[in-house]
């Protein structure tokens, strides 16, 4: 699962979308970018994610914030012209 994109099910932020820089066994660290870096993860259970499968990242660009927000950029980007 690590590298790939994930949205909040639930909590204050249900809906947003974040990259998984970690898992285990019961939990996964999340990261944006921005406001989650990859240096402080948002820790949540797995049951409290959806997996977006479309989107993986290599284990490179999971060290670099800046990385990561380009990939939730362009997947945003990507969703805006789908619907």
């Amino acid at each position: 699962m690590v590298g790939m994109l994930a949205t909040s099910l639930m909590g204050h932020d249900k809906g947003k979308i974040y990259v998984i820089v970690e898992e285990t066994k019961d939990a996964v660290m999340l990261a944006d970018g921005k406001l989650r870096p990859v240096g402080k993860p948002k820790k949540k259970k797995k049951k409290h994610i959806q997996l977006i499968k479309k989107v993986v990242l290599e284990n490179q660009q999971l060290e670099n914030d800046l990385s990561i927000q380009k990939a939730l950029k362009e997947y945003r980007r990507r969703q805006d012209v789908q619907i």
